[in-house]
């Protein structure tokens, strides 16, 4: 089986890459803009260019990671609305045949019934740029008449994450803070759903070689809501940091909007055989060991 993974030098995509690569019987083919890629693919070029390389690749499976997190509403859209967009048309034109895994976000769904969990068929209401973008690019999947299905995101978290994100941004800070000192971060108070990135390849993993129609759209999370301050006090135990960390007002501008998340992930069980394997607090110790440089903690 070809499996092509776009955006496979990214967090979400590193980890699929990853598995895929050590699964029998499959063979990866790594995409994406730079030259180094096995692929040379770019979601933004024009849908007939994206044909040509996806006949020269003849994949089996697509499993689409490429995304931004940030930057302006015209870059989003063009990567995370067109993009998508682009990519299924030019599979219709090219592999009409192949399945698409499509990875979204739990932004589009905007705020959500605190205390409940939030299932596939909630309404959307993102509440910024990047919310809106990954909807856009959800739609353009699920009605593009392809053999796809959009695994729905929440708060991935894990070895290699971000600083585009909390953990890793927290975790970026502590090591630079050393031992002790001050680090300052935003309003810790929202609860999300957080789920190990290994979890979520391995559901994408599943997605692209599960035999049969998929839902269209499923959702992965760790199906619990977890107060964020968690992260921090996770971070510090893992990093043995004794120093301060002082939690002020205000927060990321793409969720400050939203107070709670968490997943109904039953769906996802039930059409993959898939659930989460994984810990937060394993998550944050795997995160803060995979930085370079950073010291394993003494025993206290």
């Amino acid at each position: 089986m070809r499996v092509l993974v776009l955006g496979s030098t990214g967090f979400l995509g590193g980890h699929t890459a990853e598995r895929l690569r050590a699964l029998p019987g499959v063979r990866l083919l790594d995409g994406g803009r730079s030259t180094d890629a096995g692929v040379p693919l770019d979601l933004t070029s024009d849908p007939e260019a994206l044909a040509d390389a996806l006949r020269g690749a003849a994949p089996d499976a697509v499993v689409n990671c490429a995304g931004l997190v940030s930057g302006s509403a015209v870059r989003l859209t063009d990567v995370n609305a067109r993009g998508p967009a682009a990519l299924c048309e030019a599979m219709a034109a090219a592999a009409p045949g192949a399945r698409l895994v499509h990875l979204g976000s739990a932004a589009e769904y905007g705020p959500t019934a605190p205390g409940e969990a939030v299932a596939e068929d909630a309404a959307t209401r993102p509440q910024g740029p990047y919310g809106a973008t990954k909807l856009a690019g959800t739609a353009a999947v699920t009605a593009a008449g392809l053999d796809a299905v959009v695994l729905r995101v929440f708060n991935p978290v894990g070895p290699g994450a971000p600083a585009a994100g909390l953990p890793g941004r927290l975790a970026g800070e502590l090591r630079r803070a050393g031992a002790s000192g001050t680090v300052r971060v935003g309003d810790l108070s929202a609860y999300r759903d957080f789920v190990d990135v290994r979890d979520v390849a391995e559901a994408a993993v599943l997605a692209a070689t599960a035999p049969g129609p998929l839902p269209p759209v499923l959702n992965i999370g760790s199906g619990r809501a977890t107060v964020v301050r968690e992260i921090a006090h996770g971070l510090v135990r893992a990093a043995g940091f004794r120093g301060t960390v002082e939690e002020a007002g205000g927060g990321s501008a793409r969720s400050s909007a939203v107070s709670w998340q968490c997943a109904d992930i039953g769906a996802a069980r039930s059409a993959l055989g898939w659930q989460p394997t994984r810990g937060l607090a394993g998550s944050l110790s795997d995160l803060w060991q995979a930085l370079p440089g950073a010291a394993v903690p003494a025993t206290r």
